[in-house]
């Protein structure tokens, strides 16, 4: 079964002369999606862009991160572990050649479980295993993605 997703990117950066030169227009845009909040983006803070706003770049780690997020906490339900907090700090490399071209080389996700007293610790474990499986945004990158998590028991 095949779904499409679509979302609208619109270039902000106009700053009257549009691109009549190399440092004449601003490198933002909005990501919009119908119904959602709007996204202000800039590039990447090295090339110049705005550090206060979303990049390329930390939307596809975000989205490695929540797509995780979102199996580990389905598998944990199913699997009656109860996840009381979940967060991530997903850290990627890149690499930028000569001519300018980057690309990421890997990106480990750091995310941080505290489960209820009780649970199956192995298997909170064994549930990042299975993720790689299932993962769409995973699944969809060209570059290897690990993780180092932390689980936590709290008491009910």
């Amino acid at each position: 079964m095949q779904h499409d997703y679509t979302t609208r990117v619109i270039w902000t950066g106009n700053l009257g002369t549009g691109t009549s030169g190399y440092k004449d227009y601003a490198r933002t845009w909005n990501i919009a999606a119908e119904g959602k909040p709007v996204v202000e983006c800039s590039n990447d803070p090295l090339l110049g862009g705005d550090p206060a706003k979303m990049n390329p770049e930390d939307l596809l780690i975000s989205a490695l991160s929540a797509c995780h997020m979102l199996w580990y906490l389905h598998y944990a339900a199913v699997a009656g572990i109860v996840v009381l907090g979940y967060e991530d700090a997903p850290v990627a490399r890149g690499e930028t050649g000569a001519g300018g071209a980057g690309r990421f080389l890997s990106c480990e996700l750091r995310p941080r479980i505290t489960v209820a007293e009780g649970a199956d610790l192995e298997e909170a474990e064994a549930i990042h295993h299975r993720i790689h499986e299932v993962c769409y945004i995973a699944r969809s990158v060209n570059f290897p993605v690990s993780y180092a998590a932390e689980v936590h028991v709290t008491p009910v």
